[in-house]
């Protein structure tokens, strides 16, 4: 969005001038998160998990690389050389930990910011495509971390590649020769390997590239809010820096000190105790799991037990893979012309109802798969499918939302004189 009053850049310096004039990258960063971009004045702090989402993916790519100088992608010496960095390399233990953490903390970023894209409507027009980029890093992502947790060689690791590349083997016909081909063979080894380990390698390069598309297309209409109401004028705004890069910089303080505290006192709480165990085809492990970022599609892949007219493992492959595509469709399935949660009461109790669901599912992924659990599975995955389809296009057409403020400033105003009445208000009743 083009914002008349912004401050526009001007290089002083004759150097700055000169580079400006051939390469006007100082141009393009002061524009893109300096006071050259004015940003509605009432984002609160989950409007910070975009930048911090940005900072994970950094720090993944970064230990990623380091790591990949010390790791061999082969099978007989795989296992060995994740141990060779743990216990040999120069702070290889650090390393390892950072970059194996560093995924889990990325998801849990991620998984926010899309949980607040949903609250308040961020998906909505004219903010489309910012959220179909933004399903597609997290397909991205996904598919980087599946084959990210194949290299170490573990058990998990090693059982984990024949149960989900075995999903392919449930499309009819050609399931079983797309299967080896992924591969390279009949089961894991060397060839599926070294595949996984070149693109776990490439994947987040790209990953970076569409952030870089996601941010752009976030710069055209501009961000979001949490009342939902589009800006007016200058005065619903403020300057990105000093104001967000501040804010954003406490937020990456926050986020960093529960990284390290996940780092330095509980490492391996977030894995598997079996992947430190090396890969043996011959001895499966009692209950193979994938890593906690997956339960939840891995519950909605268990709840499918009975053929009907396709098998029931096809049925469990489609749903687990459409609970994710339908999100691309979620801008034309919500019809309410309200954005924010805040102002539609009926949304904002499904919102809610959906998280707890999605937490069941996560229980149910990584629960032993007895009666009780199954169908509590069933239960939540039925239920998760049914607020994308029937639940949201039914609110939207039916619920009274509440009146909408007539601006940003307004809302922030009538915020600000609340909490003023408040406190005058416990002053003289003191």
């Amino acid at each position: 969005m083009s914002f008349p009053w912004a401050k526009h850049y001007e290089p002083k310096h004759p150097l700055t001038k000169w580079v400006d004039d051939r390469l006007p990258l100082p141009r393009f960063v002061y524009n893109a998160v300096g006071a050259g971009y004015p940003v509605p004045r009432n984002l609160n702090y989950f409007w910070n998990f975009g930048v911090l989402a940005g900072a994970a993916l950094a720090i993944q790519i970064v230990t990623g690389i380091v790591l990949a100088m010390h790791f061999a992608a082969n099978g007989a010496v795989a296992f060995d050389s994740v141990e060779h960095i743990m216990r040999d390399v120069n702070s290889g233990w650090l390393l390892r930990y950072a970059h194996a953490n560093g995924a889990s903390m990325f998801f849990i970023v991620v998984y926010t910011h899309i949980a607040r894209g949903l609250y308040y409507g961020s998906y909505k027009a004219p903010r489309e495509m910012v959220w179909l980029l933004g399903v597609v890093i997290f397909l991205l992502m996904m598919a980087t971390a599946f084959m990210g947790y194949v290299l170490p060689w573990g058990q998990m690791s090693f059982w984990g590649a024949q149960v989900i590349t075995g999903f392919f083997s449930a499309i009819p016909v050609v399931g079983d020769w797309i299967r080896i081909w992924l591969l390279g063979g009949f089961a894991p080894d060397n060839a599926a390997l070294n595949r996984f380990f070149s693109l776990h390698y490439l994947l987040p390069f790209v990953i970076a590239a569409v952030i870089v598309l996601h941010i752009w297309a976030l710069h055209i209409p501009g961000s979001s809010n949490p009342t939902g109401v589009e800006v007016k004028g200058e005065q619903d705004t403020v300057p990105f820096h000093p104001y967000y890069t501040a804010k954003d910089g406490f937020g990456l303080a926050v986020f960093l000190l529960i990284f390290a505290g996940l780092l330095f006192f509980a490492p391996n709480y977030l894995g598997h105790p079996d992947n430190y165990i090396p890969a043996n085809p011959l001895s499966t492990p009692a209950h193979i799991v994938p890593e906690w970022y997956f339960l939840p599609f891995y519950a909605i892949l268990k709840s499918f037990t009975i053929d009907f007219i396709l098998p029931a493992k096809l049925w469990g492959v489609l749903a687990m893979f459409g609970s994710i595509l339908l999100m691309f469709f979620l801008p034309w399935l919500d019809t309410s012309p309200v954005r924010s949660a805040k102002y539609r009461p009926a949304f904002r109790i499904f919102f809610f109802v959906l998280i707890v669901d999605v937490f069941v599912l996560g229980y149910v992924g990584g629960a032993e798969p007895i009666a009780q659990n199954v169908i509590l599975g069933q239960i939540a995955s039925a239920y998760y499918f049914l607020h994308f389809l029937v639940i949201i296009p039914i609110v939207s057409a039916m619920e009274r939302p509440r009146p909408l403020p007539n601006s940003i400033t307004e809302a922030v105003l009538a915020k600000h004189n609340h909490d003023a009445s408040g406190d005058v208000a416990v002053a003289a009743a003191e």
